[in-house]
């Protein structure tokens, strides 16, 4: 090996801060464990990026990374697309090939399992995930949905007046309420809005429809995740890993993806400032990042960005997990001071291009041809540079990673389940809650409305008509084989009630969102 190389690498890694390992450099298909490639702890908030092919083992060096920060009492967050995860919660097992990589790369290895939490957005795998809709924020559900640049303008328009009239968004049934009453009765009210299409707003429905037909209705409602459960260090100073479990939902990426971009959001949001620190509060793992800017609106984008940039004064380092750089839109990209790069194939003239825009996101080395050695690094390899303690780049090292401790198959069924059932996470996430809302209170004000118009129905007959007088007529008692309508559906197909309804609900709606989003009695748990 070039003298040069380990000059270099002794240079970049060789300080005494907490670190994160990751492996042994290698050079001239030799493997050299002296020093080891590390991240300095304090420099995991500067954000980073795990990319490479399918199979060249990215969901790996995501658990080896994840499993150290948490031995060192720092907090992760990841999602698990397929299930590979869950063995972090398991001793390793002992073998011939961790014997062979352990004894290449000069590292001790030694059997270890790690606290773990379980999420889930359907509630199948972990504890249920909840947003409410007002929270979730009109960018994020138009991604969600799918809206062009107008349908996400109305939606915006929507929780805007909804925001004013102090009516609270928290599941679907609120926001499909406040659009059916602003595409009817209250249409006048969006006079200093702009108003909006019912065309429009059938679009929104529809949509609407479609993913509650895949289940979304379960993860949009109360009781919210509360954030602080991510921020847990267990008793004895290791950090929680919470694992969001998605084999239930991987065929709805942008839902998934766009969920984890709530929780990062909902972080830089709620934290305080705390600048530099010794070692981060949490570490947010991004896994398959190319479906959050898939077809991503310019909005949406900026929004990204700004909490990629200024979520790491928080306290909060994030981890991009995709298969090319080249899936990360350049600002965010130019924010990652980490990079670990597993192998790229170069079959097709699309994949050569690809490999050429990685390796120009590398800084300059005389020791490697960094387009060769991303074509020709085996599986548990990648080129890798990071920010050293002062926040400079090292040169990138072609580097094999050490093994984890944790198990690297998933936990069988009858662990998982029996994991769940003894979660005291899981139990007080389990039960939904349905509290007043924006649709119980335009069901109340359109019942007034009601009660209010049925006087103006009565029929007044002259004295000496000879006929009796005869009151509003009463409602048709329902089919049998359909369901009773609601009373606002009965107050919108009343000609007279959107009238009166329109001019009572006017400065009825009091400011109820701020504080009840916010308030109620605040749980937290902690571990000692």
């Amino acid at each position: 090996m070039d003298p040069r190389v380990i000059a270099d690498a002794r240079s970049a890694f060789s300080h005494e801060a907490p670190a994160i390992t990751l492996g042994a450099v290698l050079h001239g298909g030799a493997c050299h464990p002296e020093p080891l490639v590390r991240i300095p702890l304090a420099m995991m908030n500067r954000h980073g990026l795990i990319a490479g092919a399918t199979g060249t083992g990215k969901t790996k060096t995501l658990q080896l990374i994840a499993e150290q920060l948490s031995a060192q009492g720092v907090p992760v967050f990841l999602a698990d697309l397929k299930g590979d995860l869950s063995g972090l919660g398991a001793e390793g097992e002992a073998g011939e090939r961790i014997a062979e990589r352990a004894a290449a790369t000069g590292f001790e290895w030694h059997p270890r399992a790690y606290p773990l939490e379980f999420l889930s957005l359907s509630g199948a795998r972990g504890a249920q995930l909840r947003a409410t809709v007002s929270s979730f924020g009109p960018l994020l559900l138009a991604k969600v949905l799918g809206l062009n640049e107008t349908q996400t303008s109305v939606l915006t328009l929507v929780f805007k007046y909804c925001d004013d009239q102090g009516l609270l968004l928290l599941d679907f049934s609120d926001l499909r309420a406040a659009l059916q009453y602003l595409a009817g009765p209250g249409a006048d009210e969006l006079a200093a809005y702009g108003g909006m299409s019912k065309q429009t707003v059938g679009v929104l429905l529809r949509e609407m429809v479609e993913l509650e037909h895949q289940g979304a209705e379960g993860f949009f409602g109360e009781p919210e995740f509360e954030l602080d459960d991510l921020l847990q260090v267990e008793r004895d100073g290791r950090g929680l890993i919470s694992v969001l479990e998605l084999p239930d939902v991987q065929d709805k990426p942008a839902l998934f993806s766009t969920f984890m971009m709530w929780m990062l959001a909902r972080l830089y949001g709620s934290l305080p400032e705390v600048g530099d620190l010794d070692k981060p509060k949490l570490v947010f793992f991004f896994d398959e990042a190319h479906l959050l800017f898939q077809d991503a609106s310019k909005a949406f984008l900026e929004q990204v960005q700004q909490v990629v940039r200024l979520v790491r004064s928080k306290g909060v380092g994030v981890f991009f997990v995709t298969q090319s750089p080249k899936d990360l839109p350049a600002d965010v990209l130019g924010q990652l001071g980490h990079r670990v790069q597993h192998a790229l194939r170069a079959y097709t003239p699309d994949d050569e291009r690809a490999l050429r825009a990685a390796a120009r996101t590398f800084p300059k080395t005389s020791h490697y041809d960094v387009e060769e050695v991303l074509t020709t690094l085996g599986i548990g390899e990648a080129l890798v540079t990071v920010l050293g303690p002062k926040g400079v780049p090292t040169p990138p090292f072609a580097t094999r990673l050490i093994p984890p401790g944790s198990r690297m198959s998933p936990l069988t069924d009858d662990d998982l389940h029996a994991r769940l059932a003894a979660s005291a996470q899981v139990r007080e996430y389990a039960q939904p809650v349905d509290r007043d809302s924006a649709r119980e209170r335009l069901a109340e004000r359109a019942a007034v409305a009601a009660r209010q118009a049925a006087p103006a129905l009565d029929v007044r007959v002259p004295e000496g008509s000879g006929r009796t007088p005869r009151g509003p007529r009463p409602a048709p008692a329902p089919k049998a084989s359909r369901p009773e309508p609601s009373a606002l559906d009965r107050v919108l197909k009343s000609p007279v009630a959107r009238s009166v309804a329109t001019q009572i609900t006017r400065g009825l709606m009091g400011a109820l969102l701020g504080g009840a989003l916010l308030g109620g009695t605040s749980r937290r748990r902690r571990r000692y």
